[in-house]
């Protein structure tokens, strides 16, 4: 993954919450494979509206040339992920409507981050490092 200093919605980055971050390597011939995932918000655009998301972030590769540092969550994040599939969305508000969770208690937690994480678009939310995003320059 890159990690970009600034936030540009085209680029589709994600701010990723660090101590999440969780996976397993393997080595396959002469090289490694990596599959885990991590908790992440992001923002997404859709018929002129700016939707705040959160949920799960895929993270994973079959042809790293060598091992990760999986005690160092930079170290996975700046591999060669493979990211085609992005996020897997929890929840989304667009300041008007919500879409997720059933549960009211889960309800009432999304909407704590992602109410005030549209608010301030493209602030990062505290607790979370970004942007990061999959696409290359």
């Amino acid at each position: 993954m890159i990690r970009e200093d600034r936030f540009l919605i085209s680029r589709k980055s994600f701010a990723i919450d660090l101590s999440t971050i969780e996976g397993e390597q393997q080595a396959v011939g002469d090289r490694y494979a990596y599959s885990g995932h991590a908790n992440a918000v992001w923002f997404r655009r859709k018929d002129g509206t700016t939707r705040a998301c959160l949920g799960t972030l895929g993270l994973w590769s079959h042809y790293l040339t060598e091992p990760l540092d999986l005690s160092d969550p930079l170290n996975v994040l700046r591999a060669n992920l493979d990211g085609r599939y992005g996020g897997d969305c929890h929840g989304r508000w667009d300041g008007e409507r919500y879409w997720g969770a059933q549960k009211p208690f889960e309800q009432a937690l999304h909407l704590t981050l992602l109410e005030p994480m549209l608010a301030n678009y493209p602030v990062i939310p505290d607790g979370y490092d970004g942007w990061w995003t999959f696409q290359t320059a």
